[in-house]
């Protein structure tokens, strides 16, 4: 999903994060295309914050990071003959954009691209975890989770039904996008992401994805108490983010409601693994998600 080019270019013309420069390496050979790597020239900072935990020596510096912080899954073909000139393209784009650093973030523990750089001799720090799990049907993800989890997942919906909560997948184009970016927004904030879903720059972005994003909308009597923008691949459903208002009426959880419409509406569209994203730890594990450890890995230019 991350490597279409509908995803990049909308990137590029609405970039949800601060970037001071974009570049694209399509490794070659001959007239054929074996690799291709988005980069971003970033600056010290970024939302989540995690990378400068784990490189306290690059804290403060920009920094050239294949994809962008709303991507989680690195992925390129790297062979042996690619890595070598793909890293020596990054590291001489870094240096002619001023940038101290660069490397590949959100790497998956154990792939293609995690191999070759092991074997480069360039060694990965646990950046963060991605949560994803396996699809078949709705009844058969319920008979998956613990009793007690499979007993809140039905009570939550039955009480979200009883306090006249609604549920909708639409595409982008006919989804409330102002109202959705303002919910995405202050829930971002309320985890003190601030600055991760840029109010205009969000609505653009997603518009721009077209029939590649479905937006999930729960409302209670009208009003929209969470709402979900979800991508899709040809495997894969990403619930990409999400807003939620807990100011509700009735005893019931809208990220449930949201959570288990996402599962039913991924299932609908032939969709075979449903991407949790990353964090929120405990109610990923107890709602059948399973982590895929990601990695980074900063050279020094």
């Amino acid at each position: 999903m991350f490597y279409r080019h509908a995803y990049i270019s909308a990137y590029e013309q609405s970039p949800l994060t601060e970037v001071e420069g974009f570049a694209y390496f399509v490794v070659m050979d001959g007239d054929e295309p074996v690799a291709v790597t988005p980069a971003y020239l970033q600056p010290a900072e970024n939302p989540l914050r995690r990378l400068h935990e784990i490189y306290p020596e690059a804290a403060g510096q920009r920094a050239l990071l294949s994809h962008t912080w709303h991507c989680y899954d690195a992925h390129v073909p790297a062979t042996q003959e690619v890595l070598p000139r793909l890293l020596d393209a990054m590291i001489r784009t870094a240096s002619i954009f001023g940038a101290r650093w660069c490397g590949f973030m959100n790497v998956q523990r154990g792939n293609g691209l995690s191999q070759a750089l092991n074997a480069a001799g360039l060694p990965a720090r646990h950046l963060t975890d991605r949560w994803a799990a396996h699809l078949t049907t709705y009844e058969h993800y319920l008979a998956g989770l613990g009793l007690r989890a499979r007993a809140n997942v039905r009570r939550n919906d039955r009480r979200a039904r009883e306090a006249g909560v609604t549920v909708e997948a639409l595409p982008v184009d006919h989804a409330a996008m102002d109202d959705i970016t303002l919910l995405c927004v202050k829930t971002a904030s309320r985890f003190e992401n601030t600055g991760y879903h840029p109010g205009e720059a969000f609505t653009k972005f997603v518009t721009a994805l077209g029939d590649l994003a479905h937006v999930i909308e729960v409302r209670q009597h009208g009003r929209l108490v969470a709402a979900g923008v979800c991508l899709t691949d040809e495997t894969r459903f990403h619930t990409w983010t999400c807003g939620v208002d807990y100011a509700v009426d009735g005893n019931y959880s809208p990220y449930g409601v949201l959570f288990a419409e996402s599962v039913r509406h991924a299932i609908s569209l032939g969709k075979t693994t449903l991407e949790g994203g990353r964090g929120n730890e405990a109610f990923q594990r107890r709602h059948g998600l399973r982590p895929h450890h990601l990695d980074a890995v900063l050279l020094r230019t």
